[in-house]
């Protein structure tokens, strides 16, 4: 590859690079909305946030076409390779996170429509879980920083442990109060799509080293 022609691959990176950045950033936006929507159960709030999920969806395809078109048109290194590969398995997994965001929404929606019902004790702990390892996953794609991506992947366990208490805790509730069954459904629904968005921040974590290291450590 010659010296003009690996400077424009240079900057194809970076431009695909600033563009998952913003794919992170529209996501994080989402996440923080979607848990304020679900603290305080806001339609409003829960409708924006499925309106913007097209958004995440039309940057996932401007990227993945990129990558395509990088790979068809050059002859990356074996790094370069590596990174433009991982990035479209990151991708996929950011644009599910969204999706969760909406879907969770849509519950948020649901339970306006229902009497109001006391959320589940460590829905609280599961969601400032959740949220940290999504934020962390994205910093540390940006800092290509190991060390986070690996404190993602050891965090996954402690959602997986909320995940279990809110179910204990929902089946015992409807055992004992048949009339918040339809709300606890919604709530069980919410608490799978969070543990499925913690597993998704988990499989970037684990493409994020593989970029770095060169370590395919995929569970």
């Amino acid at each position: 590859m010659g010296i003009k022609m690996r400077q424009s691959f240079i900057a194809q990176l970076e431009e695909l690079n600033n563009k998952v950045i913003k794919m992170g950033s529209i996501l994080e936006l989402s996440t923080n909305e979607m848990i304020d929507a679900l603290d305080t159960i806001d339609v409003e709030k829960a409708k924006k946030i499925i309106a913007r999920d097209d958004e995440i969806d039309l940057l996932e395809q401007q990227i993945e076409r990129e990558c395509i078109n990088i790979l068809a048109q050059q002859q990356p290194l074996a790094t370069d390779l590596r990174k433009i590969t991982s990035i479209m398995k990151i991708i996929t997994d950011i644009e599910r996170i969204a999706d969760q965001c909406a879907d969770i929404s849509e519950y948020i929606i649901k339970l306006s429509n229902m009497p109001k019902t006391k959320a589940p004790a460590d829905l609280g702990n599961m969601i400032e879980a959740m949220k940290k390892m999504v934020i962390d996953t994205i910093d540390s794609f940006v800092e290509a920083d190991i060390e986070k991506a690996s404190a993602v992947m050891e965090a996954d366990d402690a959602v997986d442990k909320y995940f279990d208490n809110i179910c204990k805790e929902l089946s015992d509730v409807m055992q004992k109060v048949p009339s918040v069954v339809p709300q606890s459904i919604c709530y069980l629904m919410v608490i799978k799509y969070l543990e499925r968005m913690a597993d998704h921040a988990t499989n970037i974590a684990e493409w994020i080293t593989f970029i770095v290291t060169g370590d395919l450590i995929l569970g």
